[in-house]
């Protein structure tokens, strides 16, 4: 149940057998969310950390009059909430499809840090390759066009995705509607509705039914000026 959690780890760190075992006995509660539905809200003060174990998940904040951004997804084997450990939560984080969500207590958590210093390390550095996927996107929402965003959104899902096992024959499970890719880049639907039918016009991919299918990795690649090293994953990717 919390494998994907041991193997996330792993890419950002080596694990003993002693640092799988104590994270393969950790207490976990599971519940499935729908689609939409939060897993976290903004303003909650979490006593556990909210594994996710399948299914996509994202973080975003909305505004008073409704309007939403979306600020980066989460794949298996990622923590939604691990600043719930010492702080409020000050953003949501959502399901992006139908998702399964294990519920880990605090204090089994901390203990875990606390007696495998490893396990730390590498949590340590997935909560900095988040804050580096946050500036990424600043970049981007800043300096790119629409074409090179939607693009780079797409191939940093796809090393995602592809580092936790998830991509097969260049397709992959990725259940985002225009509305979350316009919430996410801050495009309107229309923009990016014109700016999907012109990055398929180009023979780089097809999206449709939740499911992402790469046809020219390297041209997506130049196409959204992505380059993946601020991943810091193991794994080459494409």
């Amino acid at each position: 149940m919390v494998g994907r959690f041991a193997q996330t780890l792993e890419l950002y760190g080596q694990l003993s057998e002693a640092d799988r075992a104590a994270i393969a006995a950790l207490p976990v509660t599971v519940r499935r969310f729908e689609a939409s539905e939060d897993i976290v809200s903004e303003g909650d003060a979490p006593s556990q950390c909210r594994l996710l174990i399948s299914g996509l998940a994202f973080r975003h904040k909305t505004l008073r009059d409704g309007r939403r951004q979306i600020m980066s997804f989460y794949v298996p084997g990622e923590v939604c909430d691990l600043e719930g450990l010492l702080l409020a939560m000050d953003h949501s984080v959502s399901a992006l499809g139908r998702a399964e969500v294990g519920f880990i207590p605090h204090a089994a958590m901390e203990k875990l840090l606390d007696g495998h210093p490893q396990v730390a390390r590498a949590l340590w550095r997935t909560d900095l390759v988040e804050n580096a996927i946050a500036r990424e996107w600043m970049v981007g929402m800043g300096r790119r066009t629409a074409y090179a965003r939607i693009a780079h959104l797409f191939c940093e899902m796809y090393a995602r995705l592809d580092a936790v096992g998830m991509v097969e024959a260049g397709r992959c499970r990725f259940p985002i509607t225009q509305t979350h890719l316009s919430d996410s880049l801050g495009l309107s639907v229309v923009h990016t509705n014109r700016v999907l039918q012109a990055l398929r016009g180009d023979g780089l991919l097809s999206f449709r039914g939740g499911e992402l299918i790469v046809h020219d990795w390297p041209g997506l690649q130049a196409a959204g000026e992505f380059d993946p090293a601020y991943l810091h994953l193991r794994r080459r990717v494409g």
